[in-house]
């Protein structure tokens, strides 16, 4: 569909009429050379001698060149466009921050996978979420590893392959042999603050307790959830061992309950699956539309057409100027 972007510039198309009425003609004083024999002069040039000022007549196709070119300016200021047909498009709604423990304990090869198999901690998980994630179609995705401190392992991203492929080289131990949960909760806080997405979700899977914190979990629980960010908790570990390898069921629980987030509880990779499956079903993928329409500007076909008309006119007024005075040099 075509359109003007300014159309009320279409305004300016009488302004030449308007100078053309309201002002005076130019008029311009010239030097001359008075001469006792004048009329012999006139008479020896074949001109006639005339009172008053001269003024010059312009041709008809000088005229409808000036309204030509008048009009392709004011059009091309009007800013005409091509408008194309909508396009829509559907973007997250959600950003969603997966938060995996790969401390020490990780490491225990007492995982049941869910084909029978027994895996280490860290193996059985990577299973599960990489399948978790493979089905995140219209989510944005981010990873965050956590040891004794916790880094951005994939910031958020709809590159869902990416982030398949970079939690499959995680190792145990890339982040510190301990735990530090709520360190962990509180960069993921400020990884979400620059999202503008409407729900943001943490889901965070740990098998020990937090010991190596600089914020308690519980507070850093109490900020997530003045920031809008909900958290979803998943202990994989055994909370009858001692020391690291002990999970802390109740801190999961606090955390989860103050963010307005599930706890869940997960001894095999069956368990883990269908805690992800409930999460999935929980917290479906969120899509907005986007609607735009192409815009193609056009503005520079009627303004190119105007300078090629004034490079016309000029060439053809100064061609016949030269072929004048030419003649009238040859007939003199």
């Amino acid at each position: 569909m075509f359109e003007f972007t300014w159309p009320w510039m279409l305004a300016l198309l009488p302004l030449p009429i308007l100078v053309w009425w309201l002002l005076p003609p130019y008029r311009a004083r010239q030097a001359s050379v008075m001469v006792p024999f004048f009329d012999r002069l006139a008479a020896a040039t074949g001109q006639t001698p005339q009172r008053g000022a001269v003024v010059l007549q312009r041709r008809r196709i000088q005229m409808v060149t000036a309204v030509l070119i008048w009009a392709l300016v004011v059009a091309a200021l009007a800013r005409p466009q091509w408008v194309g047909d909508p396009v829509t498009r559907e973007v997250s709604a959600r950003d969603l921050m997966l938060a995996i423990d790969i401390s020490g304990s990780m490491d225990q090869r007492d995982f049941r996978g869910s084909d029978g198999a027994t895996l280490t901690r860290l193996d059985g998980v990577k299973r599960v979420v990489a399948d978790f994630i493979a089905h995140r179609h219209g989510d944005r995705v981010a990873l965050v590893l956590f040891g004794t401190r916790p880094y951005v392992q994939v910031p958020f991203t709809q590159d869902l392959q990416t982030a398949t492929a970079l939690l499959a080289q995680t190792e145990v131990g890339m982040a510190g042999q301990q735990t530090a949960i709520g360190d962990t909760i509180g960069l993921a806080i400020k990884t979400f603050e620059a999202s503008k997405a409407r729900e943001k979700l943490l889901v965070l899977l740990t098998d020990g307790n937090d010991t190596a914190s600089r914020v308690p979990p519980e507070h850093a629980a109490d900020i997530a959830h003045q920031n809008g960010v909900v958290i979803d908790t998943i202990g994989v570990g055994d909370p009858a061992a001692t020391g690291e390898n002990r999970v802390d069921l109740g801190v999961l629980r606090s955390v989860a309950a103050t963010t307005g987030g599930h706890f869940y509880r997960a001894e095999d990779g069956a368990q883990l699956q269908a805690i992800y499956a409930d999460i999935d079903r929980l917290a479906p993928a969120k899509l907005d539309t986007l609607s735009w329409r192409p815009k193609q500007p056009l503005f520079q076909w009627p303004l190119g057409a105007a300078v090629v008309l004034s490079l016309l006119l000029w060439l053809g007024l100064s061609l016949e100027s030269g072929l004048g005075r030419r003649g009238a040099i040859g007939h003199a």
